[in-house]
Formats: structure tokens, C-alpha cells, sequence
């Protein structure tokens, strides 16, 4: 049996018209995941339609509207394979729903294609979203340079736009030497499966291998165990068992375990993935887990598992980067909306607001600000209104990042920078 291969999640970001959804297609047909005849079959439709050249952005546009209209598509369309990997485009549509996935971690990515359009170069979106890729902790990238065609493959064109590329990643902190930055047209194909013969002056690698020089994800199995908890069953003849991810840490069969801010302790008995009992889990996995000691009733979704040595932090407060999205007026003290992290959702109050700061750089705007609004970065301290599990950022990544929601919608993103742990 073939090895199975690592799989990695990849973010594509970028600005709103600068081809994103063509690469996704032209990636997906050149990895052979979409047949010709589906591209043929669209590209006509396109012509009739006098959307001539659409038909890559086409195949993404038809899976969404299949989506919308709720026939549901097997995911295998957003896969492709490489030589090293499996991929899995985890596209943005809106920024928004991009950052609430990111943050709740329904679609953590390991790296992110950067799509700038060679003619219009950086724009205020392009800028958004590197931003949030670093702060939602995307430390790897490719930058696409894309639509070449439009410029006839100028190679002075490309290099002005390499280098304002290139500052902005500095800027928030990219090690831009590790980056490459490759000349594509996703429409004619170039340099994505294989090298152009329209870019003789380039040298670097395709997408093909750029994706393939990426580092998978590593599994954080020397943090403390952490698995934030999705379900509770009841099973009988069996007992109470837990059903979460794994996201930190390593549990195993015969493991004491402690749930917070429930504090109740007990024994793992076994653990379950895909109806297999295996001895320990790791990160990354999906399993349930039957514990002796505890009730149905003792825990509920939100709480953390953890060992009882290094036990899951239960907070009074914590200190938070944030980055406002949306919200109609203003954020100031007092305000208090629902924080969503890992599997919890708890609301909670606004009790400073310490810094403002520039959302491009980082750099301390204001001090003591009296309110922050849409397009602000912030750093604010937040009170849960009831007991909540919550870690730093840099130590427990998974369980430091949050959305703040309200009126139905994602406000604002954050990472914790500070707790201070309930006495």
C-alpha cells in the first residue's frame, strides 16, 4: 500500500479581482482533478455567456453556486496532490469568513499563495489580508504575480511589483528570502504546472514545486494536552465519553485527566477514532474518549480536557491583540459580546482598552484610546461573564486565538497575549 501522504491546508488570499478563483481551477486541472471535458463544457458556456477566459474561475464559480443551492460536492474538488502532498485550498471568499474559519480553527492553514495582479499591484485588500495571515499565524507563502499575460510577461513590470510585495511582507515580519515569487498567468497556465517558455528570464521554481518545498504543519506533542470539548455521549455499557480534537499534546489509554472550569477529574479508560480503539492520540485527532470518574452532567462542550499536572488555564481576564472587522459604531468600555474560542462561546466584557495601533505595521497609534472602530488593531483586556478556558497565543496557539461576534455577524479577530488565571 502507498504511503499516505501528509496532508496540508493552503489559504489563498489576495485581492478581490486579482485571480484567485482562476488559479484555484488552473491548479486544480493541471493536479488532474477536474476533467477536460467539465473545463470544455464550461469554457463554451463562458463564450456564449461573453465571458471569454472565465472558464477556470468558472469551475470554482459552479461548485459555489452548487454549494448555495445546497447539492452538496464532494470536497475532493478542493484537493489536488502534488508530489509530496495532499492540498487542500482553503479559499477566502470574504476576508471575513476567512478570519472567523481561521480563528475558530476550522480551517487552520499551514501556508498561504499571495495572488497580486501584475498590473494593478498591491491594493488595499492585498495589504488586509497579509496582515491577518500573520497574525492568524501563516508563517509560510507564495507569491503569485499573476495575470502576466496582461503585461506580455514584462519582466521590469514584475520586479516593481516583487518589491512592493516584497516591503509589505517586511513590514508585518515575513522572512522574505524563504518566499518565492513566481510570474504566472493562471489563465494561459504559465508557470503553475509547468515552467513558461514566456518567462525565459525566470528561474524559479513552478507552483507546482513552491508547494512542494513547503514544511508540513508539526504536530505539538511536547505542549501540555489540550483537547476542548465538542460533545458528551452517554453510551450505555460503556459510560461517559468526551468527543473533541486533539490539539495540543498527547492522551493516552490509563492517562488522569482533568476537565476546566468544570474541575472534574477522571481516568481514560480507551480512546476512539473512526470506531478503531487506539492507545494514544495526538494532535490533530478527532476522537472520543470514555473516561471514568465523571458524568454526562459534570462537563459540556467548551470545557478542556488537559492533564492534572499542567491543568488548562481558567481565566479572570486576559489581554488580547485584536483587529476590528466590522461593527456599526464603536467598540468602547463596557461592551460585551460573545467571545467564540476553540469550542467555547462565552460572552465578555471590554474592561480597557490600552493601545491602539496601526493595522499595517503594528506600531502604538494612540494610548489609552476611547474607542476603536472598523479597520482598527487594538490591544484590549477582556473579562469573561463565566468561568472560561483560555491560553496564551504563543503557548498554546489553537486555544489563543478567538472571533468576537455580535448582531449575527464576526466583529473582530484576536490572539491572547496575557492571561491572568482565576485564584
Amino acid at each position: 500500500m502507498a504511503k499516505e501522504k501528509e496532508h496540508i491546508n493552503i489559504a489563498m488570499i489576495g485581492h478581490v479581482d486579482h485571480g484567485k478563483s482562476t488559479l484555484i481551477g488552473r491548479l486544480l486541472y493541471e493536479a488532474g482533478e477536474v476533467p477536460e471535458h467539465i473545463i470544455e463544457k464550461y469554457r463554451k458556456e463562458a463564450q456564449e455567456k461573453g465571458k471569454a477566459t472565465f472558464e477556470f474561475a468558472w469551475v470554482m464559480d459552479k461548485l459555489k453556486e452548487e454549494r448555495e443551492r445546497g447539492i452538496t460536492i464532494d470536497v475532493a474538488h478542493r484537493k489536488f496532490n502534488t508530489k509530496n502532498y495532499e492540498i487542500t485550498i482553503v479559499d477566502c471568499p470574504g476576508h471575513r469568513d476567512f478570519v472567523k474559519n481561521m480563528i475558530t480553527g476550522a480551517s487552520q492553514a499551514d501556508g498561504a499563495i499571495l495572488v497580486v495582479d501584475a498590473k494593478d499591484g498591491v491594493q488595499a485588500q492585498t495589504k488586509e489580508h497579509v496582515f491577518l495571515a500573520r497574525t492568524l499565524g501563516i508563517n509560510q507563502m507564495i507569491v503569485a504575480i499573476n495575470k502576466m499575460d496582461s503585461i506580455d510577461y514584462n519582466q521590469d513590470r514584475f520586479n516593481e511589483v516583487k518589491g512592493e510585495v516584497t516591503k509589505l511582507l517586511q513590514m508585518v515580519g515575513y522572512k522574505v528570502d524563504e518566499i518565492p515569487f513566481i510570474p504566472s498567468s493562471a489563465y494561459m497556465g504559465d508557470n503553475v504546472y509547468k515552467k513558461s517558455d514566456r518567462t525565459p528570464w525566470y528561474d524559479g521554481p513552478t507552483f507546482f514545486e513552491a508547494l512542494d518545498k513547503f514544511k508540513p504543519p508539526e504536530k505539538p506533542v511536547d505542549k501540555p494536552l489540550r483537547i476542548p470539548v465538542q460533545d458528551v455521549y452517554t453510551i450505555s455499557g460503556v459510560g461517559t465519553v468526551p468527543v473533541g480534537r486533539v490539539e495540543t499534546g498527547v492522551l493516552k489509554a490509563g492517562d488522569k485527566i482533568i476537565f476546566e472550569p468544570a474541575s472534574v477529574s477522571g481516568e481514560v479508560k480507551s480512546i476512539e477514532m473512526h470506531h478503531e480503539t487506539i492507545p494514544e492520540a495526538l494532535p490533530g485527532d478527532n476522537i472520543g474518549f470514555n473516561v471514568r470518574g465523571i458524568s454526562k452532567n459534570d462537563i459540556r462542550r467548551g470545557d478542556v480536557c488537559g492533564h492534572p499536572d499542567i491543568p488548562p488555564t481558567v481565566v479572570r481576564d486576559f489581554t488580547a491583540q485584536i483587529v476590528v472587522l466590522q461593527h456599526p459604531t464603536a467598540i468602547t468600555i463596557g461592551y460585551t459580546p460573545v467571545i467564540h474560542a476553540h469550542t467555547s462561546q462565552i460572552a465578555c466584557r471590554f474592561v480597557e482598552l490600552q493601545k491602539k495601533l496601526d493595522p499595517r505595521t503594528g506600531q502604538v497609534k494612540e494610548e489609552n484610546p476611547q474607542f476603536v472602530k472598523t479597520g482598527d488593531a487594538a490591544v484590549v483586556k477582556l473579562e469573561p461573564t463565566r468561568p472560561m478556558v483560555i491560553e496564551k497565543v504563543k503557548e498554546i496557539p489553537p486555544l489563543g486565538r478567538f472571533a468576537i461576534r455580535d448582531m449575527g455577524m464576526t466583529v473582530a479577530a484576536g490572539m491572547v497575549l496575557d492571561v491572568t488565571p482565576r485564584k
